[in-house]
């Protein structure tokens, strides 16, 4: 992992950051892939309002910062749906999104870790070691593939 990397969890005062890193990875990588409908619908999961939300459930969320700046989040619920990872658009291709799955694959309770995975970041979980697990879906114009990863929990 990149020494000037650090990982930590998600604080109130990250939420805006998040939600902006969220949005912007978003807008870049999937928004061309879905419905108006979609597109709504993942900025009310990605809103402020909704982290903080998500924030007081079963849910564990991790930031990852270089020299105090957050460049990434990550979201783990019920201790084994990965409902978010994402980097911003100008730190991709770094090891940030692995240093976050890694982050929070130390926090799973399950040996089977499932995601969503938008139909563009396939290959990245796929690199991660993730396997296709069913038919792409589609669930509030969102398409997504359902992947899992099979762990040893410690």
């Amino acid at each position: 992992m990149d020494t000037l990397l650090k990982l930590r969890p998600l604080t109130t005062a990250d939420i805006d950051c998040a939600s902006q890193i969220c949005l912007a990875a978003f807008n870049q990588s999937v928004a061309h892939t879905v419905s108006a409908d979609g597109i709504a619908t993942f900025f009310k999961i990605a809103s402020p309002d909704a982290f903080q939300a998500r924030m007081h459930k079963d849910t564990f969320m991790l930031v990852a910062e270089r020299e105090d700046i957050v460049i990434g989040v990550a979201e783990l619920r019920e201790g084994h749906h990965i409902s978010m990872l994402f980097v911003r658009p100008d730190q991709q291709q770094q090891g940030i999104g692995r240093a976050l799955l890694h982050g929070l694959l130390n926090h799973v309770r399950s040996n089977t870790v499932t995601v969503s995975a938008s139909l563009t970041s396939v290959p990245a979980y796929e690199k991660y070691g993730f396997k296709v697990t069913g038919e792409i879906s589609e669930t509030a114009g969102l398409i997504y593939q359902p992947m899992s990863l099979s762990v040893d929990i410690k």
